[in-house]
């Protein structure tokens, strides 16, 4: 009966132990969750401004993710397929092959084809149509980006601009002590003022790296868009003429709105 006995002790010892760590960790996962609440509370109004812009600009960049995604920016396989059927002189069956894909390059390679085989426009007005197709592509990818640009560049500013504030609010409280000065007062008011710059750090850093990033798809695409309506055009003799320019047959800096 000793080892059962023994056993059970043990077992109800474990099972103590493990009540423990687990009212524990809900004790420190309350507090956890009351310290950044009191964070954000003692932080100012502009942590809560801060907060906005950070849950935007998640959404800007997961929406743009899914979009780049959906679209299928770096499936570039038909790009050659069809321009070897455009070569062959199946003309129709790479239309059919750009009109199934999702990708912005398709549309740009279908109005070049489409326009390039239309023996009624000049070089000019080709271009032209097709550049006015590809802008109007580029911007689709580009909206938003912007505003992600804006949310980086703002939120340390804000951050700054919520030290300065705080900075002096912990001045004027220490002023207010006259002679009773507390070291406390200046230091407490100190972290609470820079709060607001680490916060804003922390939702500039991300933002900024996932614009350039968002950027550099962008920017890969219009590359891509002028390669293949270069060779498009070429095909048909109605070679752009920002070609011998250095120009590109695709522009739009914007960055949406």
């Amino acid at each position: 009966m000793g080892w059962w006995y023994g056993g059970g002790l043990r077992g109800s010892t474990f099972r103590i132990r493990v009540a423990a760590v687990r009212a524990v960790h809900r004790v420190s996962k309350g507090v956890k969750e009351q310290d950044m609440l009191s964070l954000l509370k003692q932080g100012g109004p502009l942590m809560m401004v801060l907060l906005v812009l950070s849950v935007l600009a998640v959404a800007i960049i997961l929406a743009k993710l899914f979009q780049f995604y959906r679209s299928g920016l770096r499936r570039l396989e038909f790009v050659e397929s069809a321009i070897s059927a455009l070569y062959s002189g199946r003309k129709d069956e790479a239309l059919k092959e750009l009109d199934r894909q999702r990708n912005p390059i398709a549309r740009v390679m279908e109005s070049a084809v489409r326009c390039g085989a239309d023996q009624r426009m000049t070089a000019k007005d080709v271009e032209a149509e097709v550049s006015r197709v590809g802008s109007a592509q580029i911007r689709n990818l580009e909206s938003w980006l912007r505003g992600l640009s804006a949310i980086a560049h703002l939120s340390p500013l804000l951050g700054l601009l919520g030290t300065v504030t705080g900075m002096i609010a912990a001045f004027m409280r220490l002023e207010e002590a006259g002679s009773r000065v507390d070291p406390s007062i200046l230091s407490g008011g100190i972290w609470e003022a820079l709060l607001t710059t680490a916060f804003g750090l922390t939702v500039a850093i991300p933002s900024m790296a996932a614009f350039y990033y968002l950027e550099g798809e962008v920017d890969n695409v219009r590359a891509a868009m002028k390669d293949a309506t270069v060779r498009i055009l070429l095909h048909f003799g109605k070679s752009p003429s920002s070609v011998g320019s250095g120009e590109r047959v695709v522009e739009d800096d914007t960055h949406g709105v």
